[in-house]
């Protein structure tokens, strides 16, 4: 069936099309969004006469002289035709008509409405009214059965249903179809079509199928379908003899079928591949006229029905029969046009013509398709192949004829190439809805509204304390958008006179001029925005990305690997989607880049394929209120970024599966991990909610797809995890610099190493005694003390034992292990950065931590003493050099013992930290940010006098070789620089010396506890410079030898001390290597029940 695609022609403006002929053939009839119905002599008719039927038609039917139309004003009107003079009102609806048709003999009209009635008025008498009642939603079309029996039409509730027309009552009912609230959500029109003449099938359009169900049986007899048709069928219309079937899609691909052998024998594509939503067949069937959802109409000439006609002049003949004659005398010679099935004969010079033929009418028509610029081009190189391949398989008849075609062009085979996803804004309804919203996010709603009325902007804030609502007037036709708590950021495609442009409303500005604007390069427009802590960003058509100040100063510039999907930032992070290649079979083969400003900018992420399901697209992408990025994709799978494992992105939600209906759809507008809630909008029938009435926010659980989580096991492994996974963000802020939630840090863990207990009980009860070990070793080392209780009393002395040997690593654990896992996690910016901050930054910073020194050193040192208890025993400190019972050769080496000890002691300090990697990261990030004062106070609390006392002598008298330039290396920095400059005595320390005579003569009651909580009391009333003066005479007093000898002097005997302390740390270590050789039996009761 060779055909010609005609170039289209505009006939109105952008919006819903319909089109039909008239009875003879003669005129095209279309109606549109302007209210117009235009009647066209032909294609090329440059001044069709127009009928104005209302401010919009939504459909139109013609028969008999009489032109039917369904308005906007809620009726279903007459006018003569050609004449165009209106001829009354038919029927009235509550709402407007969606669809209107004549049956066969033109007496009778059918009209669907937007109220769920369809009604059945007689032409001649508008008096004589049936009305249907039974759907639950607006009707998308009707069609009359071609003996004037049945009625059927189709429903957004679903539903397809077959009316008796006489007893108004339903034969039956099919839920085929997709449930949407309204026509202007649903997926396609599904225009049902009954065969004339025979009125054997009724076709209906499911997806991208055509069903046939048989009249009468009514059952589903078969399927027409297509390789190529992957997008939903939106019309369809019967060719005037009954046998062929054409089909326009959502995509732009038109289709027709020959429905007797069910092969497809004709495609073309829409010239800009938009949405085919009007279909109709010439009486004469070598035409068919359709329209977009553009207003244009457009034309397929040429097509060849004569075999048809054929079969209707021998109706005995079926249709092998049919084929077997033409093959026969198409093969005998060249016949007139008249005669053969084909309208060109096909001949042996042929092979240069893009139109080759076999005699069942399928053409092979590849440059009509090939010439389009979609990116499906690639794909449609499978016609060829399909277009023969599938002769083969119809039968013996059509091999004859597929024989002297001559040779087949080479043929694509392989996968087809994926439409990419365009640029969206997430947390935006479709930029072609009049009423939209423009953002929805955590800080508030940008709607957008362009209508007749208005063009506007509406910005409203959940919480009104950041800015009051704003009313913007939209001149520029802005269509991106986004707010924070700083900023409104607006964005408008360029035009043909007017560049792209940035739009900034920067209300949190403390100067007069609140706003700012910025033109874009020609030819760059932007696609996606976001704003940031300070910042904003645009990506572009250029793949580029632009970075501003939130004031307007231009930042960095950057170009992207690929087209952008989608940017997002939080803080200092930007979240970056862009097509990385292109996809194939349905995926999108997208990346992701992330990157951090701050002090030292970098990229975490780098051009990483982001994850999706299969199939699926990109939906929403952001981050959690505390920072952590994560998206959902088209089939609601919510995955989130896991830091801890690499930057992988872990699944933690399916929205799926709260969903009642296959049609029904969450709408994500923020997440956050603290506590673990999903906001999103349930949107029934639809994929984004409307803007009115104002869409209810709900909350869904997080969960992580692990298996079998019906049983304890599962549910307490999922818990766990997921609590882990969502209190990963602890570790980040602080490595940033952000002060956190150390009692919600706590109380995670708390629940983490409850969750292990659990599991642990669990596994012994079902003798999983390996399974027990392999928690064990995500306990930390005081949990692991009760697990070996729980074990010894449970009688299970070979895991009992191994949880010991397990509770001696842990305390022994290499602390330069630490080390390397704090500088992955924090990078080199967070460890080094602080040495470029100047002297005097770092002196404030020393006399605001002076008094948390003070105790904190003393806190920390009076724990080594417990530490080193077990530390001597298993495996050595790297850094450690000693002979058995000898104290360390050099001077430095029991400086760096003692930071190691603490930092395993600072291990044993928490109770409850999470992992090896958490209790490292407590220890480092303490410093960030001051602590309040009544923790200081707090831990002061757990010391006593007198290892206060020794703690103090012991300070006194060992050597600080790192300590002659204490300036270079201010507190904060490194963890284990701050960690030795606690040794030296701080400006405090010396001044609580001289002063403790008299706090205790004021005093002499107070315990040492509350001496030193006096002291600090008294320290701060001091001046600025008198506290400044002591800190530089703490410095002074480091590098002077002399000063050192008098402080030995003054101590009275410290080195005794010293001494004393080596020989007690060498006798346990003594008495722990003979503890080694003891039963297990006591090791364990050791471990069981020593409360030290």
């Amino acid at each position: 069936m060779p055909c010609e695609r005609k170039p289209m022609r505009y006939g109105h403006s952008e919006g819903h099309t319909e089109v039909c002929f008239d009875d003879t053939g003669k005129f095209i009839v279309t109606c549109g969004n302007d209210g117009d119905v235009r009647i066209w002599e032909g294609l090329d008719d440059d001044d069709p006469k127009f009928i104005t039927v209302g401010e919009k038609a939504y459909s139109l039917a013609l028969k008999n002289g009489k032109l039917v139309t369904a308005g906007s004003n809620n009726t279903v009107q007459i006018h003569t035709f050609p004449e165009g003079d209106p001829d009354g009102i038919l029927t009235r609806f509550t709402t407007n008509a969606t669809h209107v048709t004549f049956n066969s003999s033109g007496t009778r009209v059918a009209a669907g409405s937007s109220d769920f009635m369809v009604k059945v008025v007689e032409v001649s008498d508008s008096s004589q009214q049936k009305t249907l009642r039974g759907h639950d939603a607006p009707v998308l079309s009707v069609t009359f059965d071609p003996k004037d029996e049945f009625l059927a039409s189709s429903s957004c509730d679903g539903s397809v249903v077959v009316w008796n027309m006489e007893e108004q009552t339903q034969v039956v009912s099919w839920p085929l179809l997709q449930k949407t609230n309204d026509i202007s959500n649903a997926k396609s029109l599904c225009r049902l079509a009954w065969q004339p003449r025979m009125a054997k099938f009724l076709a209906v359009p499911v997806e991208a199928k055509l069903h046939l169900y048989e009249r009468g049986s009514w059952e589903h007899v078969s399927t027409l379908s297509d390789d190529l048709l992957t997008q939903p069928i939106n019309v369809l219309a019967w060719s005037p003899c009954g046998q062929f079937l054409a089909a326009g899609c959502v995509g732009g691909l038109l289709t027709v079928w020959d429905v007797n052998s069910k092969l497809c024998v004709e495609r073309q594509k829409h010239e800009k591949g938009f949405t085919v939503c009007g279909l109709a067949w010439h009486p004469s069937g070598s035409q068919i006229a359709y329209t977009d959802t553009e207003g244009c109409l457009g034309l397929l000439d040429g097509l060849s029905t004569s075999t048809s006609s054929t079969n209707t002049t021998k109706p005995t003949k079926d249709y092998d029969d049919l084929f077997d004659d033409d093959d026969d005398r198409l093969m005998d010679e060249q016949l007139s046009d008249t005669n053969s099935p084909v309208k060109n004969p096909v001949t042996g010079d042929d092979d240069d013509d893009d139109f080759l033929v076999p005699a069942t009418g399928r053409v092979r028509n590849r440059g009509a398709i090939l010439d389009d610029e979609n990116s499906l081009d690639t794909g449609s190189l499978k016609l060829g192949q399909e277009r023969f391949g599938d002769d083969d398989d119809a039968g013996s008849t059509v091999v004859p004829v597929t024989a002297p075609l001559g040779p087949l062009r080479p043929v694509y085979e392989g996968p087809l190439p994926t439409p990419p996803q365009k640029a969206f804004q997430p947390g935006s309804t479709p930029a072609h809805l009049t009423h939209r919203f423009m953002m929805w996010n955590s800080v508030g709603i940008v709607r957008g509204y362009n209508d007749e009325q208005d063009n506007a902007i509406d910005v409203e804030f959940h919480d009104t304390a950041v800015h009051h609502a704003m009313h913007l007037t939209n001149s520029l036709g802005h269509t991106m958008a986004d707010v924070s708590q700083e900023a409104v950021l607006l964005a408008c495609p360029s035009t043909d006179e007017l560049a792209s442009k940035l739009q900034c409303l920067h209300f949190s500005s403390w100067d007069t001029n609140k706003e700012w604007m910025v033109d874009l390069p020609k030819g760059e427009d932007a696609k996606a925005l976001c704003l940031g802590q300070g910042w904003a960003a645009v990506a572009t058509s250029a793949l580029m990305l632009r970075l501003f100040s939130i004031g307007g100063v231009q930042r960095e510039i950057f170009s992207l690997p690929g087209p952008v999907v989608c940017v997002a930032g939080h803080g200092e992070q930007l979240l970056i989607i862009y097509h990385r290649a292109t996809g194939f079979d349905g995926e999108q083969a997208l990346g992701v880049q992330l990157l951090q400003f701050g002090r030292r900018k970098r990229q975490l992420i780098n051009g990483e394929p982001l994850p999706l399901s299969h199939g699926s697209y990109l939906s929403w992408l952001g981050f959690t209120a505390e920072g952590t990025p994560c998206y959902v994709d088209s089939d609601g799978v919510v995955r989130m970024l896991n830091r801890s494992l690499g930057s992988t992105w872990t699944p933690v939600c399916n929205t799926r599966d709260t969903c009642k209906s296959k049609s029904d759809h969450y709408w994500v507008v923020g997440v956050h991990e603290n506590p673990q809630q999903l906001r999103c909008i349930p949107c029934k029938g639809s994929r984004y909610p409307p803007t009115l009435p104002r869409p209810a926010v709900a909350i869904l659980p997080f969960k992580l797809p692990l298996c079998q989580t019906s049983t304890e096991k599962g549910q307490m492994e999922e818990q766990f995890w997921r609590s882990v996974l969502f209190h990963n963000h602890y570790s980040f802020l602080s490595s940033c610099g952000y002060d956190i939630d150390e009692d919600g840090q706590n109380q995670a863990q708390k629940e983490q190493q409850e969750l292990l207990m659990k599991m642990f009980a669990l596994s012994c009860k079902l003798e999983r005694e390996f399974r027990c070990v392999e928690l064990a070793e995500m306990m930390t080392q005081n949990v692991v003390t009760l697990a070996i209780r729980y074990a010894s009393r449970s009688r299970r002395m070979v895991l009992a034992q191994r949880l010991s040997e397990l509770a001696l690593e842990k305390a022994n654990q290499t602390p330069e292990e630490g080390l390397q896992e704090q500088e992955e996690e924090c990078g080199p910016s967070e460890l080094t950065g602080g040495r470029y901050r100047n002297r005097q930054d770092q002196e404030e910073e020393e006399e605001e931590l002076a008094e948390e020194e003070g105790g904190q050193v003393m806190e920390t040192e009076m724990e080594t003493t417990d530490t080193r208890k077990f530390s001597k025993v298993g495996r050595g400190n790297p850094f450690r050099v000693t002979g058995p019972g000898k104290p360390s050769a050099s001077s430095g080496q029991p400086r760096v013992t003692n930071i190691l000890d603490n930092m395993t002691s600072s291990k044993k300090s928490t109770p409850l930290s999470g992992s090896a990697g958490k209790q490292n990261k407590s220890l480092v990030l303490k410093p960030l940010a001051p602590r309040p004062k009544s923790k200081t106070q707090s831990t002061l609390l757990h010391m006593t006098g007198t290892k206060a006392a020794s703690k103090k002598t012991q300070e006194n008298t060992e050597p600080t070789p790192v300590q002659q330039k204490p300036a270079d290396v201010p507190p904060p920095a490194l963890p284990a620089d701050s960690t030795e400059n606690k040794r030296p005595k701080t400006g405090f320390q010396l001044w609580l010396e001289e002063s403790r005579k008299s706090i205790a003569a004021d005093h002499p009651d107070l315990e040492e506890t509350d001496v030193i909580k006096e002291a600090m009391g008294r320290f701060r009333t001091l001046s600025a410079e008198e506290r400044l003066t002591w800190t530089e005479r703490a410095k002074g007093q480091t590098g002077d030898p002399a000063d050192l000898k008098k402080r030995k002097r003054a101590g009275g005997g410290g080195g005794e001390g010293l001494d004393n302390e080596n020989g007690q740390a060498d006798a346990d270590e003594n008495s722990a290597k003979k503890k080694k050789s003891v039963d297990p039996s006591s090791k364990l009761s050791a471990f069981a029940f020593n409360k030290s």
